[in-house]
């Protein structure tokens, strides 16, 4: 599942960022910021306008993520 596609409060682990090019430079950051396999990722709220973008959590660390660099991370729902 995509992090896009989760619900707000919504606790999930990244299983992986996918590349959309060879280089791809977004994906790359997306790793540097701690979205890597394992981490676990929060979506803490939406935006006001067409719910982008979205306030992401990954670790202690809040960011707002473009809700097409979300669709790049793929999670795992956590177990409730």
């Amino acid at each position: 599942m995509k992090l896009s596609d989760i619900q707000p409060g919504s606790r999930a682990t990244v299983v992986l960022v996918k590349d959309q090019s060879s280089p791809d430079p977004i994906a790359n950051r997306l790793r540097d910021l701690g979205f890597v396999a394992g981490e676990p990722v929060s979506l803490v709220a939406l935006g006001p306008f067409g719910a982008d973008p979205l306030l992401v959590q990954v670790g202690f660390t809040r960011f707002a993520l473009r809700r097409s660099e979300a669709a790049r991370i793929e999670v795992q729902l956590a177990e409730a």
